[in-house]
């Protein structure tokens, strides 16, 4: 067909039309290309899901970033949760590259008061790569990634980025240099009142006639994550050495959990009030 002819033709037919022309298997087979994506293995970090056996020291660990403002980063949170008492620890960066993940994570690990047996995050190039994998090698610890389409792998930590993270820093974007800061409020409130002071919900796996097992979390369950700690059978052999309980107990009842919420409350308030947001709006 002549080019003026064929040009007619097609100022005939709807722009509707011409969607719909585009949609058939005979234009898309002449037209389009495919070509799927080329998965690059790694070897760093076994793809499955840990197994504690009921013993603390395995730790599910993610990565929240509060927002970005203008084409800049905010900070980076590196919240990590104890499969079994849900002991949290959570530290702030300024970015995830190694320069200051690898610092974060070695004071991360080493604020847990039991050893740590394994490390599982998703499959974020922040965690699978060779600094980290030497860092847990060396600590002789286990490192597992999660499985695609299984998305329970890591819930315990996603979990925990909202109804910690999320809720004290909300989404609004704050700028990288407030990390040491945000990191000193995590150290000296934040990370103490999750783990002496504030309770947790710890499930009962009940199993019916037919065998199907369903979670529920009756009150009389709540605790701690260091009562729960302390609840768990030969519980001190679990504890780093040069940890006992009588130097936790200490920590544990300096103050009431109301007034170490409180303290809490105010000292991230302080924060974001006297340091913070003066600076954003100016």
């Amino acid at each position: 067909m002549p080019i003026r002819c064929l040009g007619e033709t097609l100022a005939g037919i709807s722009v509707s039309h011409l969607y719909n022309l585009r949609q058939s298997k005979a234009y898309q087979r002449q037209r389009r290309t495919f070509e799927k994506t080329r998965p690059k293995s790694s070897t760093i970090g076994e793809r499955r899901k840990p197994c504690s056996n009921g013993q603390p020291g395995y730790i599910r660990i993610d990565t929240v970033h509060q927002g970005d403002l203008d084409k800049q980063k905010g900070v980076y949170h590196i919240n990590a949760v104890d499969e079994v008492t849900q002991f949290e620890v959570v530290c702030c960066i300024e970015r995830i590259s190694e320069r200051y993940l690898i610092p974060a994570l070695e004071q991360l690990l080493e604020t847990f008061p039991f050893v740590v047996q394994g490390f599982h995050s998703d499959n974020g190039s922040e965690y699978i790569n060779r600094k980290v994998a030497k860092l847990l090698e060396k600590l002789r610890i286990e490192f597992t990634k999660s499985r695609p389409r299984h998305s329970n792998d890591n819930a315990l930590a996603e979990s925990k980025n909202g109804a910690v993270v999320r809720k004290l820093f909300g989404y609004e974007h704050i700028p990288q240099r407030w990390a040491p800061q945000i990191n000193a409020f995590n150290h000296e409130y934040l990370n103490p009142y999750l783990n002496y002071h504030r309770p947790c919900f710890f499930p009962t796996t009940i199993t019916d006639a037919k065998g199907k097992q369903r979670k529920t979390y009756p009150y009389t369950n709540m605790m701690t994550p260091y009562d729960k700690l302390k609840s768990l059978p030969d519980a001190s052999n679990y504890l780093k050495p040069g940890i006992n309980f009588e130097t936790l107990n200490q920590v544990a009842l300096q103050i009431s959990d109301n007034e170490a919420a409180d303290q809490m409350k105010k000292a991230r308030q302080k924060l974001f009030n006297d340091r913070l947001f003066p600076k954003w709006s100016g």
